[in-house]
C-alpha cells in the first residue's frame, strides 16, 4: 500500500500553518474551520515534512 498524508481532522485547530508553508497540499476545508489534505499522495516533497514538524497539535503524518 502507497503512502499517504493524512491529518487528524478532530485534534486539527485550524491555524493554516501547513496550508502556508504547503499549499499543493494542504487547504482548509469548505468552512475555513480546519485544514485538509488535497493531494495525499504527495510525500515526497520537503514541504510535507515541513508541515509535520511545524504543526502545534501534530495531527499531520503519513501513513
Amino acid at each position: 500500500m502507497a503512502e499517504k498524508v493524512v491529518i487528524d481532522q478532530v485534534e486539527c485547530i485550524g491555524c493554516e500553518t501547513c496550508v502556508e508553508l504547503c499549499p499543493e497540499v494542504f487547504a482548509l476545508d469548505s468552512d475555513g474551520e480546519k485544514a485538509e489534505v488535497i493531494k495525499p499522495d504527495a510525500v515526497d516533497l520537503d514541504c510535507v515534512q515541513e508541515s509535520i514538524d511545524s504543526c502545534p497539535v501534530e495531527c499531520i503524518s503519513i501513513e
